[in-house]
């Protein structure tokens, strides 16, 4: 297998791909359009988990595929691709590509049973709670945005007036911060920024990590 062109950004004509994709996402549409998405989303998200796979690990750059089985929205592809790098169980770094241009962020995006337990234990353990929070004050003030799935109403066995209800609702933790249509994204100037990004997100991602570390390791898989 080849090895990797380096990466050089992410060109113009990748978020006019997706433009056209949101207007017409048909097999005909792609299949003429193939060759754009190859040279112009997907080599460069290849070239791009190339440069960082030595400092965070391996990427899963996701299938433009869509599962529509049980989909009431049966178009066939994704308008955005994203790349992953797990740290854990539904866990890690991730990037996106969009006609709304580059988004960079990690945290969980999925957590049942046991480990959505171990987590909020942590989040109301007077010494790892607050870390968490002042860890997350300091990232909304740096610029990232802080969100995920929450519960409308408290968690059972946890009150509506718990210091840190807040954190307690989510039932996702996902920090990040988007660079949309700067003209940054189409340079190599963007694998900076995705790299200090994550490099940022790392003491969160550290702070999950031990969270679940205690959870039984079949309990911790999807």
């Amino acid at each position: 297998m080849p090895e990797p062109s380096a990466f050089a950004g992410f060109p113009v004509a990748a978020l006019d791909f997706y433009d056209d994709l949101e207007v017409d996402n048909t097999k005909s549409f792609w299949e003429a359009h193939k060759a754009t998405y190859d040279a112009a989303v997907k080599a460069p998200f290849t070239a791009l988990a190339a440069a960082l796979e030595p400092e965070f690990g391996a990427a899963k750059i996701f299938r433009p595929y869509r599962d529509v089985r049980f989909a009431k929205d049966k178009t066939p592809y994704k308008t955005h691709q994203g790349m992953f790098v797990a740290s854990g169980p539904s866990m890690g770094w991730y990037v996106e590509l969009s006609a709304r241009g580059v988004r960079v962020g990690g945290g969980f995006y999925e957590a049942s049973g046991a480990r959505i337990g171990a987590i909020r234990d942590a989040m109301d353990d007077d010494k790892t709670g607050p870390a968490l929070k002042r860890l997350l004050t300091k990232l909304e003030k740096a610029g990232y945005d802080v969100g995920g799935e929450r519960l409308k109403t408290s968690p059972r066995g946890y009150d509506a007036d718990h210091p840190r209800i807040d954190l307690l609702r989510h039932k996702q933790l996902i920090v990040g911060r988007s660079y949309g249509f700067e003209k940054v994204i189409h340079t190599p100037a963007v694998q900076t920024l995705v790299r200090d990004d994550w490099r940022a997100l790392k003491p969160l991602i550290t702070w999950l990590q031990r969270a679940v570390a205690g959870v039984p390791e079949d309990l911790r898989i999807r």
